[in-house]
């Protein structure tokens, strides 16, 4: 495996409009760039053009169609009197139901995921966060309204699957069965090829770079490249997504050469320039937000040979937002195509809690691709997860209740008109 030198940076360039911000340039650029970016207090540019101003706390004033916000540390933030709803309908009391919501999660998705503001902004709404003992069967714990779950396993998913059984009306987030689809990279992605978002011509179109499976030998990926028409450079991506470190381990290929030095079972993707910003897109049930994150620099001359390794995007690249950055790379997709998108993938991934990775192919202005699709991802940095995310779990809790209420109302029409016909 071979590393980008300062040498090679200089032939990884950006528009010169855009800020020159990659996942893998030397740790000392990045933290230049990010200083850079942290000085800048500009206004960000949303659908229509108009900017997002700020008030004091960095909270933004939505005046566009789609919603973006600054990323959010994982750290603890403070609780102030301004965090705690004020409506008496977010308050519980003495008539509230109160929600459980049984949870199991790794410790650095808990960390990640259950912040004290969170926790506060929930207690106030009625919903309880329960920590689930594997080392405990399922079935002696609860009663739970809802299981919020990322544990891999086979055993894990047996109980889960044997609960649900048992327990049909326990909300379960999400099924395990939904979630082996975005566990693979060619499965999850051929959802999107499927997708025909008929009423979103005019906003756009969406597709997925062209891709290619390499199960086999190293040595004959060559071959099986040029068979299938693929153009380098190469994006080198683990076929299993399973939360590990070694599925996020990815890599550019620039030439034929390298391509024996990979590691199958593996996903090739066509490098498709975007001018080094994605769009993270992210999924609460019907709730839809999207944040502007830095990428990988276009590539408009090989930089040499060699298989390049690059580290997570997600985690690596600093937010885009509040950069200044040109309007044709910069601009959110439309509203509408987002919201069409996220809908039909609800229904065909069967999932709530996902996001999306998405780019615009340079000098389209209107052509974007989804690369990655994750389950469950980290909404502590999503802008207002907290108030999202507690919302959604409101919106479940009242749907069962509706749902049961019918079920009781037709019972009793049920037994009135047996009477009647005596």
């Amino acid at each position: 495996m071979k590393h980008l030198t300062d040498g090679q940076l200089s032939h990884l360039t950006v528009s010169d409009s855009v800020l020159q911000t990659s996942t893998c340039l030397p740790s000392r650029v990045i933290e230049a760039q990010q200083h850079s970016l942290s000085s800048k207090h500009g206004g960000v540019t949303g659908e229509s053009g108009r900017s997002l101003r700020s008030d004091k706390r960095g909270h933004k004033i939505k005046q566009d169609e789609v919603e973006v916000g600054h990323d959010r540390s994982s750290k603890s933030i403070p609780i102030s009197k301004r965090d705690v709803p004020k409506q008496s309908s977010q308050i519980m009391d003495s008539n509230t139901k109160k929600i459980t919501v049984g949870y199991a999660l790794t410790s650095k998705k808990t960390k990640s995921f259950l912040q004290p503001k969170l926790e506060v902004i929930a207690r106030n709404k009625g919903i309880v966060f329960v920590a689930i003992d594997r080392n405990q069967p399922l079935e002696e714990q609860g009663p739970f309204d809802v299981i919020l779950h990322k544990i891999t396993g086979k055993e894990w998913r047996q109980q889960l699957e044997e609960f649900k059984r048992r327990h049909p009306d326990v909300i379960v987030l999400d099924p395990p069965d939904a979630i082996q689809h975005v566990r693979n990279r060619q499965s999850m992605l051929q959802k999107v090829a499927e997708l025909n978002l008929k009423d979103c011509g005019a906003l756009g179109q969406v597709g997925i770079p062209r891709q290619l499976v390499v199960t086999g030998d190293p040595s004959a990926i060559p071959d099986v490249v040029a068979k299938a028409g693929l153009r380098l450079p190469l994006v080198a991506k683990p076929l299993v997504a399973d939360g590990t470190a070694k599925s996020h381990a990815m890599s550019l290929a620039f030439d034929e050469f390298c391509l024996t030095e990979l590691d199958p079972p593996l996903v090739l993707q066509e490098f498709v320039n975007h001018g080094g910003l994605l769009f993270k897109v992210y999924i609460v049930g019907d709730s839809v937000k999207v944040v502007r994150r830095f990428s990988l620099p276009d590539v408009h001359e090989p930089v040499g040979n060699g298989v390049i390794p690059f580290p997570r995007v997600s985690n690596a690249a600093a937010s885009a937002d509040g950069a200044d950055l040109d309007p044709e790379v910069s601009e959110l997709p439309p509203r509408k195509l987002l919201e069409s998108l996220a809908r039909e993938l609800r229904r065909k991934l069967g999932l709530r809690l996902f996001n999306l990775d998405i780019i615009r192919e340079g000098g389209t202005g209107n052509h974007y691709y989804v690369i990655d699709i994750n389950y469950f991802p980290g909404y502590g940095k999503m802008p207002d997860y907290e108030y999202i995310f507690t919302d959604f779990l409101l919106s479940l809790a009242q749907r069962k209740e509706e749902k049961v209420n019918a079920g009781i109302q037709g019972s009793k029409a049920q037994l009135l008109d047996g009477f009647k016909d005596k």
